[in-house]
């Protein structure tokens, strides 16, 4: 099965772009490569810029807040585990106090490197990191992939709180909704949405040996999904046939 998700607003698009960004940063540090350190160092980079919106952080302490109140209060159910519900309040109340506790945003701390600032404003360029450009870069590229893996975690250091913070909303996110299969009857489908209910994530599951990709759009009344299939030169056309899938709608 292979899994889209939708987000229904500008703040979940946001996290779930970082969650991209810190996915492939944690494949690109292990490596030896020097030049999947470049690329992991790019990537630092977009996450910097990325979470230098303003009201980031102080979303996800929200939603970090918002989820352990609807949790206190199963607090007596018969029905819920005392003892999970104990560890995952336990999660966001750790997640929130190192989020919180970190001064400014994340990874605000390297701006103060000099020598990863005239990186920075290299990286952008096409070749402009060459060694020629940047020597010192080019040095320490010939250093031993386990010296750049330290200098990495030192630098990437000030960004986990942030990590964290944002993998537990999303898990918790995520956890809210229950998968239902439906029918894309002739390759479409409509759902009408609750009114006074409000959604923040679409996941839709797709047999992957039907090799379609959905179209998804969606806000506050509906959701709307058209599945299309590449031709030979990669462009989508409207794929007109039955076809189920799962979806789960997240609040």
């Amino acid at each position: 099965m292979v899994l889209y998700e939708y987000p229904f607003n500008e703040s979940i698009r946001t996290m779930l772009r970082l969650e991209h960004l810190f996915k492939r940063l944690t494949q690109l540090v292990p490596r030896d490569e020097p030049v999947d350190h470049h690329f992991a160092l790019v990537t630092v980079f977009e996450i910097m810029d990325v979470a230098s919106r303003a009201d980031l952080k102080s979303d996800i302490l929200k939603e970090l807040d918002r989820h352990r109140s609807v949790l206190l209060g199963y607090r007596g159910n018969p029905h819920i585990s005392e003892a999970a519900l104990d560890e995952v309040i336990g999660q966001i109340d750790e997640g929130y106090q190192a989020l919180n506790n970190q001064a400014g945003k994340a990874g605000q701390a390297l701006t103060a490197n000099e020598w990863l600032m005239s990186i920075r404003s290299r990286i952008s360029i096409p070749g402009g990191t060459c060694e020629f450009d940047l020597p010192a870069y080019y040095a320490w590229q010939q250093h031993p992939a386990e010296a750049r893996r330290q200098d990495l975690a030192r630098w990437i250091d000030s960004l986990w709180p942030m990590k964290n913070g944002l993998d537990l909303l999303l898990r918790l996110l995520r956890d809210s909704g229950v998968p239902h299969r439906v029918v894309a009857t002739g390759g479409q489908y409509q759902q009408t949405l609750p009114q006074g209910r409000t959604y923040q994530l679409l996941r839709l599951r797709l047999d992957e040996s039907l090799d379609l990709v959905p179209e998804i759009s969606g806000h506050r009344l509906m959701v709307s999904v058209r599945l299309m299939r590449a031709d030979t030169e990669g462009r989508l056309k409207p794929f007109g046939q039955d076809a189920a899938f799962d979806l789960a709608l997240c609040s």
